[in-house]
């Protein structure tokens, strides 16, 4: 009989090494896949991981797949060590998108810089407020905070559907559900003249490094961290429970509000209905891939945006679905929470009680 006992102690160095043996596991399974699809799987890493890694264009691509990710995964990891279960940065990121774009849209060609910086703001208050709803629901009823998260997704997502269908749209644009483009003064500006990667990598990676000191280096960070640890400890110590509920959830919802208003002003110019092809979902994976560190966060959103910019180039080289690419990270997902339930757990073998590692 197989029993499962907590480990006193977890690895610290399983706990690092689990990401790792999660992507290799996934890419096992992966060319199982790829056989089975009539594809070489040596042939299939090569596009889905060499390839976006070739040239310059590439990387810039991959910038433009990382920022968002990024940003959502670090307010997700910052809500998840405090223990509380945000599921909802895909809907702040519309929101912020929607918000950030219906103010773009009133600059014109004379607008000034400041035009740029009062968009972003918005999309940030927008992402803010969209987060603010669940976490006021769950201090006020106690619901629970992954269905009204993921709930609010789905609203977001049909607002900013009406927006694009109705008062938005692009009175030109011969009925398409689109805006209309943005000026050139609320366009984020690029980091080369060739490619579409924005600033918004740059705030991205100063987000995360600034997230991570806040939570390793700061008495604000280390509440946080014994708030999710052990929330009866953090009472008993006198920590305010709201602040810290509160601060993660509105912290997470700026950033993804940011990641939203940063893909209309920035890559894509104008708001359109695949505004994020799952940035907010993804960006769950990416969290635990960093282990809910905000400096691991940083290398998993770019493994991440690997993974979609080869997805891209592996449906024109090799005729393969995009759909592989959720595939994926379902997968990296499974790998993932089992390497980290034999990590904090170890099997039992028998009916001695005796423990066996494995």
């Amino acid at each position: 009989m197989i029993k499962f006992q907590p480990r006193l102690e977890p690895s610290r160095w399983m706990t690092w090494g689990s990401p790792i043996f999660a992507i290799l596991l996934t890419m096992l399974f992966s060319s199982l896949i790829f056989v089975a699809l009539g594809v070489s799987p040596a042939k299939a890493f090569d596009v889905f991981i060499i390839q976006p890694l070739s040239d310059s264009y590439n990387l810039g691509e991959l910038a433009v797949k990382a920022a968002p990710l990024l940003l959502c995964a670090t307010g997700l990891a910052l809500c998840y060590r405090a223990n509380i279960w945000n599921i909802g940065a895909e809907g702040q990121l519309l929101v912020g998108a929607l918000a950030g774009s219906w103010m773009a849209l009133k600059a014109t060609e004379q607008s000034g810089p400041s035009w740029l910086v009062l968009t972003l703001l918005v999309g940030c208050v927008a992402g803010m407020l969209w987060a603010a709803i669940p976490t006021l629901l769950y201090h006020l009823f106690r619901t629970n905070v992954i269905l009204t998260t993921i709930m609010l997704n789905y609203i977001g997502m049909y607002l900013l559907l009406w927006a694009v269908h109705g008062p938005l749209i692009d009175p030109t644009g011969f009925g398409f559900p689109q805006s209309a483009m943005f000026a050139d003064p609320v366009l984020l500006p690029t980091l080369t003249d060739s490619g579409r990667a924005s600033i918004s990598i740059v705030i991205a990676v100063i987000c995360a490094l600034g997230a991570g000191l806040l939570l390793y280096r700061t008495l604000p960070g280390f509440k946080m961290r014994v708030y999710g640890a052990d929330e009866s400890a953090a009472k008993y110590a006198g920590f305010n429970g709201n602040k810290i509920v509160w601060g993660v959830m509105l912290t997470a919802g700026a950033l993804a509000g940011f990641a939203g208003v940063a893909e209309v002003t920035g890559p894509i110019g104008q708001l359109v209905p695949q505004v994020s092809p799952g940035y907010g979902y993804a960006a769950i994976i990416v969290a635990y891939l960093g282990r809910l560190n905000p400096f691991g966060v940083i290398i998993a959103s770019f493994f991440m945006g690997i993974l979609y910019l080869g997805s891209d180039l592996a449906q024109i080289d090799l005729g393969i679905p995009t759909a592989v690419t959720g595939l994926f990270q379902g997968m990296l997902l499974f790998t993932l929470l089992a390497s980290d339930f034999l990590i904090h757990n170890r099997l039992v073998w028998g009916h001695s009680g005796q423990a066996a590692e494995h």
